[in-house]
């Protein structure tokens, strides 16, 4: 069987960055020793990359989760290409193809039904692609973006200026030339280049799958860690359009707040999230999902799956009140019609429905939990 050609720029690349990242940057580590400019330089240039490309890359651009200043969108365009990941044009062509045939061995660029290796990093390795490779009709919204036209035809020239210039700059300035090669040119590429590498390969392996299971999407909170919030990865892949990976206020999303925080600035708006009824019926769909399978297995199985139909159906039926009551209120307030008897008796009959809502919510986990 005729494999598919190797693409040796991506080889040589790979390897022999990850090669001085395991050998040079440790050695010199030991030998002679980062400074702590050069380590705070790294970390800061690789949260600048990263940012980047989770922020603008993937909620901006791919998803179009919502909209940014110019001035915002060029500071991401120019730290993805200090990320070397590829133009925006070309990463969300291929980011939105994933997201269309997810985990189609055919269709998903680097589906994760072709293994750990394949989703990590092997699908860039060979032209898997072949005449497809750049077709970009699924990206012709962002091919009218000036600002991702100019970066996609100077993108070799923007990913030398930054990969070389950045590292040979600040070397010049704290006179330390190959300590900040080593750690701001190569160690913080292949970093960041792994690090986003996950959520291709680690993302779809390893966590929990709490929203959906139609594809192999998990969350993980450690990846998130590493990831600037993009391992709530099962959540993406169900409501690509919220801008928040990490919905929960304790969840690791500094992505999230860092387009929340534009926002306040005016230099980001449109924010779109997921209507919290909807991620609420998500989970309980799955809860519904996994006590079913569980209850199979035991014996009186008809009557208690007929049991848990009847629990969730209720369970629904509280939710849906719950949140129409808050919806017609929100849309009274905004045309103006609440006056104070109204806000007096919505008040009332909003924490009677929560009450309601909490108690069968709490009722519906301790059901479920018991088939765990």
């Amino acid at each position: 069987m005729k494999k598919n050609p190797i693409i040796w720029t991506n080889v040589l690349l790979f390897s022999s960055s990850f090669l001085v990242a395991a050998v040079a940057a440790p050695y010199y580590a030991l030998t002679i020793g980062f400074t702590a400019v050069e380590i705070i330089a790294m970390i800061l240039c690789m949260g600048y990359c990263g940012i980047a490309i989770t922020a603008g890359y993937h909620r901006l651009w791919s998803h179009k989760t919502y909209d940014a200043h110019p001035i915002l969108q060029w500071i991401f365009a120019i730290g993805g290409a200090f990320a070397l990941q590829n133009s925006v044009i070309h990463w969300a062509s291929d980011h939105r193809d994933h997201h269309r045939h997810v985990d189609d061995n055919d269709k998903d660029p680097y589906s994760a039904g072709k293994g750990f290796w394949y989703s990590h990093i092997g699908w860039m390795l060979r032209d898997y692609q072949g005449d497809t490779y750049n077709n970009y009709n699924n990206v012709r919204d962002l091919q009218k973006n000036p600002i991702l036209a100019f970066q996609h035809k100077h993108y070799l020239s923007l990913a030398l200026l930054t990969n070389i210039g950045v590292p040979v700059l600040l070397g010049f300035i704290f006179g330390n030339m190959w300590g900040m090669l080593l750690s701001v040119g190569v160690l913080r590429l292949v970093l960041s280049h792994h690090f986003t590498f996950f959520i291709n390969s680690l993302a779809h392996i390893w966590g929990k799958q709490t929203y959906t299971d139609q594809n192999s999407a998990r969350d993980n909170g450690i990846l998130a860690l590493l990831t600037y919030g993009e391992g709530y990865h099962n959540y993406h892949h169900i409501f690509e359009y919220d801008y928040r990976n990490g919905i929960r206020w304790w969840q690791f999303d500094p992505t999230k707040w860092l387009i929340k925080s534009c926002s306040w600035l005016k230099l980001t708006w449109n924010l779109r999230t997921v209507p919290e009824d909807r991620i609420a019926q998500a989970v309980a769909k799955m809860q519904l999902k996994r006590a079913q399978q569980k209850a199979m297995l035991l014996p009186n199985s008809e009557q208690l799956l007929q049991l848990l139909e009847q629990e969730y159906q209720l369970l629904m039926v509280k939710l849906q009140a719950y949140y129409q009551l808050k919806k017609d209120f929100l849309q009274q307030r905004r045309a103006a019609l609440v006056n104070q008897y109204n806000a007096s008796e919505f008040a009332q009959r909003y924490q009677e429905l929560k009450e309601h809502l909490q108690q069968q919510q709490n009722h519906w986990q301790r059901l479920t939990a018991a088939f765990q």
